[in-house]
């Protein structure tokens, strides 16, 4: 793919995720920073948050709503330098054993290599979908939009507007789909040097703490959970608009990949893809997954 063409994909695909969103304004508004005992911050009045690690504690923050739906995006500036061990995660989850969830997980190296950017998607407790990439940037020089796009028939992870990789609703397949359980949005910096790079070979180097991670513009035009009652209400896509006595109906609702997007997710797919669970047969010697056998 030529430079040129790139740039126009680029394009095509942030509008494409942009459509229906909002703001999700300042972070004092809609996060909380839940641990880390002052390693994660409010910055520049709400604007930023900084999440830090050393070889006592790492930090993180979780939304103060819940969500079931929605477009959710978050920018983020990675750990730069030598970053080995270290996993910045943003991700959404419901709780109990039970949980559904669906992750970004971005796994630190050393200083030349690239990050690797960890996916998976959990229903009723069980993951173990895991597809992984490395990026067409920097991602420690500078902000990137990470988007989920989640409605009633797909789950669409997103880098920069770019679609990477699609989670498809084949409950008639007897696959378990995240539909019935509210979701948190969460984000963190910890250390998991015992598996995050090379399979845990290479450890943390306490000698570049602390590590820092930084998150801005974050995003959420999706419906607000608050009881049992609101579940049919978020699965319709629609709901009373803020500034009217009226209703809204979400875009994110009915949204999915044309054939041009599936031709731009298969594009990243065979040039950064460097792990895909439905590829990995030595792991499932009992058969695959059935979503594998769709794909």
């Amino acid at each position: 793919m030529s430079p040129s063409s790139f740039r126009v994909l680029l394009l095509s695909l942030t509008a494409f995720f942009s459509l229906g969103s909002s703001r999700g304004g300042n972070f004092h508004q809609y996060f909380d920073i839940t641990w880390g005992d002052g390693r994660g911050n409010i910055l520049d009045n709400g604007h930023l948050v900084t999440l830090s690690m050393d070889k006592c504690s790492g930090s993180g923050m979780q939304s103060k709503n819940e969500y079931l739906f929605g477009n959710i995006s978050m920018k983020i500036k990675l750990v730069p330098g030598d970053s080995a061990g270290t996993v910045t995660a943003f991700y959404l989850s419901s709780q109990g054993p039970t949980h559904d969830e669906i992750d970004f997980e971005f796994l630190g190296n050393l200083p030349g290599d690239p990050y690797v950017v960890h996916t998976n998607v959990f229903t009723q407790g069980k993951g173990n979908r895991e597809q992984r990439f490395h990026l067409w940037f920097d991602p420690t020089k500078g902000f990137h939009a990470y988007s989920f796009i989640w409605n009633l028939q797909h789950v669409i992870f997103a880098v920069d507007g770019i679609p990477i990789r699609e989670f498809k609703n084949l409950e008639s397949k007897g696959v378990g789909f995240p539909k019935n359980q509210s979701m948190r949005v969460y984000s963190s910096l910890w250390n998991a040097d015992d598996w995050a790079t090379r399979g845990g070979l290479v450890k943390t180097n306490w000698s570049q703490a602390p590590f820092t991670a930084s998150f801005r513009d974050f995003n959420a035009d999706a419906c607000v959970w608050s009881s049992p009652s609101d579940t049919s209400r978020c699965s319709s896509g629609r709901w009373p608009a803020a500034a009217t006595s009226g209703e809204q109906h979400s875009v994110w609702m009915r949204q999915e990949l044309d054939s041009k997007g599936y031709k731009r997710m298969r594009w990243v797919q065979r040039k950064y893809m460097v792990y895909n669970y439905c590829a990995d047969r030595k792991r499932f010697p009992q058969g695959m997954p059935r979503e594998c056998k769709r794909h």
